[in-house]
């Protein structure tokens, strides 16, 4: 199911089929460097991952994280989305690339347009950001997508995530 189209990107709903893709992008070095190993080993491991992470959160939340292609090939290259997390009040701006895509402002593209939707189709009033406070892409990108940083230290003090908000 298509979620929103931006100029040169549609984001739509993660399904089975999907598990190349993601077993790709899941194994990618920023992703185990700046989210995790979230120990996807196989193609088996990447449909577990598509059913209990993204196929749940749109059944439970009403949203989730949501492929990222490029309208003009229908090449899978991202994922971008919402996440809701035990620990925080709001939900959570989340993204990640395949690496040859990285540095052509798909991601911001995604983000911004990932952001208007959250506020005027899901009625979010505040978004939240996590990210690493080594992974100054990311940082950079979220303050110009007009997220704040929320702490001038670490989210917490075990971990070296950094907290970044927007109101509405």
């Amino acid at each position: 199911m298509i979620v929103l189209e931006t100029t040169r990107l549609r984001l739509e709903e993660g399904t089975l089929d999907d598990q190349v893709f993601v077993f790709t992008l899941l194994n990618s070095p920023n992703w185990i460097e700046f989210i995790g190993d979230r120990g996807i080993e196989s193609l088996a491991d990447a449909e577990n991952y598509i059913k209990n992470t993204l196929i749940k959160s749109y059944d439970t939340n009403g949203f989730g994280l949501y492929k990222v292609i490029l309208k003009h090939d229908n090449s899978p290259i991202g994922l971008c989305g919402f996440l809701q997390r035990d620990y925080l009040d709001h939900p959570d701006i989340g993204y990640a690339i395949l690496p040859k895509y990285e540095g052509k402002g798909y991601t911001s593209e995604a983000a911004k347009a990932m952001l208007h939707y959250g506020r005027t189709q899901l009625g979010f009033k505040t978004i939240l950001a996590i990210t690493s406070s080594k992974n100054s892409a990311s940082e950079h990108l979220l303050q110009k997508i007009g997220l704040e940083r929320q702490y001038n230290e670490k989210y917490t003090e075990e971990s070296d995530e950094l907290l970044f908000s927007i109101d509405y």
